[in-house]
């Protein structure tokens, strides 16, 4: 008789776990005073909803300065374009990553130089930005990666010294804070998704926080066509249409009036999910990073040791975790080996003028290979948002898989 549900046996969890996107009345009740009051696009820029939610979200991370846009793409790719950085420029980026953070420097005209990540986080390693540097480098853009953080410390230190500006993808680092600043408010600019899976979200949508007037003012006026935005109305830039509308930005809103609660909760499950694996064969826990002070995230992320499990790798391992009832993915494949990394489908310039730097064959990274490709287990946030029995069944479906592995298909 099997043991494993992917085998036909019984799984460790029939309730699902709570629903994500979450919407009730008061997310009703925001979307229709939007369409009642006729304002529901984006232009004049911001629209009121959207001021209201850069000015709370802002507040909350602790920057100074919010703009809210059309996705999580296009703002690194205005706040490249901001800080100025364009063709003959080279940004660094991490190699394990959303085809996002890659694509935004090509669209921006300028060159990403890949480099690995560190084993201990999956985040990108400062030692090899260092030795990534020449004299065309102007940016680095480090990835918050699941429930890590870069190592901001070391990379602001590699920033300052080289006089390079920093772009924080933080995707998946809403709430998150290092040493007491919040993500995104810690380099030159903060990049945020509030596409649907993300946990701030209003199905799609992107801010940027900074510090910098200037810097804030120049990412408006790119996202509404150019128009400037400076008290004497003459800074003009060369921009598009990346507004966001007022249905979305109302839904926004009200995610962020219930965001502190969650967070609160993910982090407290969070610590209780890490105390548990532990003690699991074959399983690598990877503890937040002690300075993260606020700790709030997408998804947990842990590397599976496939000799443990009978040989199978990440794939099969998530594969049985849903058929336990827990939700479970294998995360970004490294930029080496990646179905939505291949530049030269592109006629953009920088993939034309540098098609075999671009040239995912001739890459290798050995740490974000292993990891997207054999070890990389991220468990959904919504196991974060049940309760402790919730993640005890989340770890004994781990257990059970790996002490079953041989049940697992694929042997």
């Amino acid at each position: 008789m099997p043991e494993l549900a992917i085998a036909g046996g019984a799984a460790v969890r029939a309730e699902p776990y709570p629903e994500w996107p979450h919407g009730d009345d008061e997310d009703v009740a925001a979307v229709e005073e939007v369409v009642r009051g006729g304002r529901w696009g984006g232009f004049p820029e911001p629209g009121p909803k959207a001021a209201a939610f850069e000015e709370a979200f802002a507040a909350y991370q602790g920057a100074r300065y919010g703009v809210l846009m059309a996705n999580g793409t296009v703002t690194m790719e205005v706040a490249l374009k901001a800080l100025g950085i364009g063709w003959g420029d080279e940004v660094i980026i991490p190699a394990l990553t959303f085809a996002a953070t890659v694509y935004a420097p090509i669209a921006a005209g300028a060159l990403p130089v890949i480099v690995d990540v560190t084993p201990e986080t999956w985040t990108i390693d400062p030692a090899l930005v260092e030795t990534a540097i020449t004299p065309r480098t102007r940016a680095i853009m480090p990835v918050h990666l699941g429930h890590q953080m870069a190592d901001m410390d070391r990379l602001m230190e590699i920033a300052r010294s080289h006089s390079l500006a920093v772009v924080e993808d933080c995707a998946h680092a809403h709430g998150q804070r290092w040493n007491g600043e919040g993500a995104g408010c810690i380099g030159d600019f903060g990049s945020f998704s509030h596409q649907s899976s993300k946990i701030m979200t209003a199905g799609e949508g992107g801010s940027l926080l900074t510090n910098d007037e200037r810097l804030a003012g120049l990412a408006h006026s790119i996202i509404d066509c150019g128009r400037p935005k400076d008290d004497a109305e003459k800074e003009y830039t060369f921009g598009a249409n990346y507004r966001l509308g007022e249905l979305q930005a109302a839904l926004l809103t009200v995610a962020m009036r219930r965001f502190p609660e969650q967070q609160a909760r993910r982090a407290e499950l969070g610590s209780y999910f890490e105390r548990l694996a532990t003690q699991i064969p074959g399983i690598r826990v990877m503890p937040h990073d002690p300075r993260i002070t606020r700790w709030s995230f997408y998804r947990y992320v842990l590397a599976i040791d496939p000799e443990l499990f009978a040989g199978r790798t990440n794939q099969v391992v998530c594969d049985a975790l849903e058929a336990e009832g827990v939700g479970a993915w294998t995360g970004y494949e490294p930029m080496s080996n990646y179905d939505l990394f291949q530049p030269s489908l592109s006629r953009l310039p920088v993939a034309v003028e540098h098609a075999e730097r671009l040239d995912p064959s001739r890459m290798s990274f050995p740490v974000a290979e292993a990891a997207g490709l054999r070890e990389s287990v991220y468990i959904d946030e919504n196991v974060f948002r049940s309760d402790h029995a919730g993640v005890e069944q989340a770890v004994a479906a781990l257990a059970k898989i790996q002490r079953n592995a041989a049940e697992l298909p694929g042997g």
